[in-house]
């Protein structure tokens, strides 16, 4: 094993910088458009592994969101259907795995992710449950109901254990959201891979 590893660092490019000692059983890690090397366990996220045991995979795996509502229009484009709440700018899309025409975000691999949200309704006086959706299924659920206020966010956040291609959305639960809800806010990442 360390004779390989030896050998696959030497063919990589001289514009690598250097590489920290590291156990035998965590990948290596090398900035930029190298690669990271892996221990011999096989790998169920798309990682490439040689016939001698060693996955081998691409060293950007960074993967983060974060998107708003910047208008204040009437939720026209929500689906009486779906009632998934659209957001129309991506702050942040490390990875383009946040897809804005559907506001879903599809994880590229298995891990442990980050989600938060901010819904603001305005000039509302009905309350409103807004639901974090995995693969159709709520998972987690904030309300916004104060009669008195023009303005309240219903806000919650989780870690949540994905599969590759599980999908997470925002669904307007009970309410309505009239008058709209500029200034919110979805927003996940990878914290760490399985």
């Amino acid at each position: 094993m360390a004779a390989v590893l030896a050998f696959l660092l030497f063919l990589l490019p001289t514009s690598c910088p250097a590489v920290g000692a590291q156990n035998d059983t965590e990948p290596i890690v090398l900035e930029g458009k190298c690669l990271v090397v892996c221990d011999s366990s096989p790998s169920a996220d798309g990682a490439i592994t040689s016939s001698l045991g060693i996955s081998v995979r691409s060293g950007s795996a960074k993967v983060a969101f974060s998107a708003t509502r910047s208008t204040n229009h009437e939720p026209s484009e929500m689906s009486n259907r779906t009632m998934t709440i659209y957001f129309d700018q991506v702050l942040v899309n490390i990875g383009n795995h946040f897809d804005l025409a559907s506001s879903i975000f599809v994880a590229p691999r298995k891990g442990i992710y980050s989600f938060s949200f901010h819904v603001v309704k305005v000039y509302n006086r009905q309350t409103i449950q807004v639901s974090l959706m995995q693969n159709g299924y709520p998972v987690i659920s904030a309300f916004a109901g104060d009669q008195d206020v023009t303005r309240e966010a219903a806000s919650n956040g989780v870690l949540l254990l994905m599969e590759r291609e599980d999908k997470v959305h925002l669904k307007l639960e009970r309410g309505n959201l009239m008058g709209g809800w500029k200034y919110s806010t979805f927003s996940g990442f990878l914290v760490f891979p399985l």
